[in-house]
């Protein structure tokens, strides 16, 4: 007798940098009980993908699982599916890379499971009309991507029981599509209901599939469902359910299902992902807009299907501090790639390799983007990826034997945005300054340690932050349909946290400011500086080995300001220094007295660690704090690291310091995260017709210990 066919791919992931105790707790609440719920009803096989940094975390931490999965493997209870070993979205990396990636990970699962993959697991579902050319090239003969893929591209919903063919300059890839109504029935509502669905699709479409792919974690670690799957029995009643329907459904792995059905056609489909997705990648007022034309016609099916949001590459210029941390990638990327074109000897050899490693760890996905999950947000996956690429470009630039003497600088687009930066290198630092910015430092790295100094976030209004101002003032929560539009702050206060940066949160940004202003006004976003001079567009004078040299001018007063600001960078042994020089000229007035500040920018992260303090002449103080710290001095330590910054800055007053926090959702509700610490020494410049007035703060970057 026909059948209808189950086809679930499960998948899961942890990201590049993300805690040991994260892991495994969602080990313990998600991917073992899982496996062990799956293991009581054999008759249940499904396909089943894990990333890379996942499978390398359990082959070490839990080999007893490895040692599980390879008999369900055997068995044919299971099909372990490939993709990107790191989860990067591969049309957001070099078209080598996106094939290394693949073979990564389907060279690991042939190597510890015996059978090389068919199929390969498309992160985030990001999809664009080239990607049949890299599966095809890679050796995959399958993906799964989302039903409104198809949806946007002309299909009827009912057309979604099946497989289909994409192709790319002659190269081919089948395409399942997955059902966006079992993503929200699994495990969210009764097993009856899903059953009922599944039984109406077969009624109508005898011999056909249906088809969901989701994450392994919504199975336990999303909030409220390890009761609700396991200790309320929600996936064994489920599991039980599709067995006693085995007249009439059959739970098939995905590429045995392809095995042994012909495509219904060619699917030739837009860029997309998952309807949450395209929504997210919006600008927030486009976002807002979006979600109200939504529900508006959330009960006409027929103008929904019409509808789509932006597509992932969107967050390139949504986060401008996710689209630098792709362009570093790239350049080292292609810097790699051009290196490794060369014969070399054995020893450059691994280090490229090794170089390349770093790479393909850099492109991992989660801290690219966001929305109610990706970590964009996320300091300590930031990090993790800058300190991959630091590594890499480091390990190339020994190669390649540049950053072999004294610092270097060049002068180009490093971020893709229309403007030129400095780029200056050497083998202890690199860093990047902003003429277009303000002339801000926009990156500092510390090659020796590894370590990215200021990769702070930009505070940005964002669309959910008014569902988090509706709940704190009592007012009536929207209905909640899925993950996506839960509303939860995991604490009291969170909306007066709220506040929006008039400037990316890049370092030496000079801000002129009345007198009568304090720390709570800086803190507060209060301070109503100069917008030319803070972050407008300086000119660069002089780029030569470690300094750069840039000025603006503008009307100030009854005259004219004119801004001189310099940059010197200078190896100090194993340490590097940092020079930011200021010279205001005054032109068309006798004297003006201006309140003067030149903010720093640093994120040691964990806030709240023992040895992640500011050592002032006041005392110690963890980087949590805000306050003010008598000046000249002040050193800001990361023991973790082993990273150090003093900072000097003769002449000034004192420093105001306060945490930069924002204010973001995640599966688990609205949180405050600590992006770094925003350190202004503060000077009265009294300037003189015709006599500058100089300033200078010296970093000095090395060991804590």
């Amino acid at each position: 007798m026909p059948k209808f066919h189950l086809v679930l791919l499960i998948h899961a992931h942890q990201p590049v940098g993300n805690f040991d105790g994260v892991l495994e707790r969602t080990y313990r609440q998600s991917y073992l009980p899982f496996i062990e719920c799956l293991a009581r009803h054999p008759g249940v096989r499904i396909g089943l993908h894990y990333s890379g940094p996942l499978l390398e975390w359990l082959s070490a931490a839990h080999p007893e699982y490895f040692a599980q999965l390879s008999e369900m493997a055997a068995r044919g209870q299971i099909e372990l599916i490939g993709g990107g070993f790191y989860e990067p979205i591969l049309v957001s990396i070099p078209f080598a890379d996106q094939l290394e990636q693949i073979e990564r990970l389907s060279a690991f699962i042939e190597s510890h499971f015996g059978k090389r993959p068919r199929g390969a697991w498309l992160a985030e579902r990001v999809w664009e009309p080239q990607l049949p050319s890299t599966f095809a090239a890679a050796g995959i003969e399958y993906s799964l991507v989302d039903d409104s893929h198809f949806i946007s591209a002309g299909f009827e919903p009912e057309q979604m029981f099946g497989s289909y063919v994409a192709e790319d300059d002659g190269r081919n890839v089948k395409l399942i599509p997955g059902l966006q109504a079992l993503r929200y029935l699994v495990p969210f509502r009764d097993v009856g209901e899903v059953v009922g669905f599944l039984r109406d699709a077969s009624s109508r479409h005898p011999e056909g599939m249906a088809a969901m792919g989701d994450d392994l974690e919504k199975f336990g670690s999303w909030p409220s469902t390890y009761d609700h799957c396991y200790t309320h029995g929600w996936l064994d009643r489920f599991f039980s359910a599709i067995e006693a329907e085995s007249s009439w459904l059959s739970l098939t792995p995905p590429g045995e299902y392809l095995a042994t059905h012909t495509a219904l056609g060619r699917a030739d489909l837009p860029t997309a992902s998952y309807t949450e997705m395209m929504e997210w990648a919006l600008p927030t007022p486009a976002r807002m807009r979006f979600h109200e034309v939504r529900q508006r016609f959330a009960n006409e099916p027929e103008v929904l299907r019409f509808l789509s949001g932006s597509f992932w590459r969107g967050f390139f210029s949504k986060y401008s501090e996710s689209n630098f941390l792709n362009k570093k990638m790239l350049r080292a990327s292609h810097e790699i790639e051009r290196l490794s074109r060369r014969r070399r000897g054995i020893t450059s050899a691994q280090r490229l390799a090794q170089a390349h490693t770093h790479v393909l760890r850099g492109q991992c996905n989660d801290a690219y983007w966001h929305g109610v999950f990706g970590g964009v947000y996320a300091p300590h996956l930031r990090t993790a990826l800058w300190r991959e690429v630091i590594r890499a470009e480091t390990l190339a630039e020994s190669v390649g034997g540049r950053g072999r003497g004294e610092p270097e600088a060049i002068t180009t687009d490093v971020d893709s945005d229309g403007a030129d930066e400095v780029l200056v290198t050497s083998p202890q630092f690199s860093a990047v300054v902003k003429p277009s910015d303000g002339a801000t430092l926009a990156a500092l790295d510390d090659r020796r340690a590894g370590s990215t100094l200021i990769n702070s976030m930009m505070r940005r209004y964002e669309a959910y932050h008014d569902r988090l101002r509706a709940l704190a003032s009592g007012g009536p929560a929207p209905e909640v349909s899925s993950i996506h539009d839960r509303t939860r702050a995991k604490e009291e206060g969170l909306e007066r946290r709220l506040r929006y940066d008039r400037w990316p949160r890049h370092a030496f940004r000079l801000l002129l400011f009345a007198p009568h202003k304090t720390l709570d006004d800086y803190d507060g976003l209060r301070l109503e500086e100069h917008a030319t001079f803070a972050g407008g567009a300086y000119r660069i004078e002089e780029t030569a080995g470690g300094r750069v040299v840039a000025s603006v001018e503008a009307p100030y007063g009854a005259g004219t300001l004119r801004v001189r600001k310099r940059f010197e960078f200078e190896p100090a042994g194993d340490a590097f220094d940092v020079r930011c020089a200021i010279e205001m000229s005054l032109l068309g007035a006798s004297s003006a007295d201006i309140e003067t500040g030149l903010e720093i920018v640093i994120n040691f992260l964990a806030p709240d660690e023992a040895d992640r303090v500011f050592e002032t002449a006041d005392g110690s103080h963890r980087l949590a704090w805000s306050g003010i710290a008598a000046g000249p001095s002040l050193r800001v330590v990361d023991g973790w690291q082993n990273v150090a910054v003093a900072i000097e800055a003769q002449e000034a007053r004192h420093f105001w310091i306060a945490p930069i926090e924002t204010v973001s959702e995640s599966e688990d509700g609205f949180e405050r995260v600590y992006q770094g610490s925003q350190i202004m020494p503060i000077w009265t410049a009294h300037i003189l017709s015709g006599t500058p007035w100089t300033a200078e703060i010296v970093m000095r970057i090395g060991p804590a210990h």
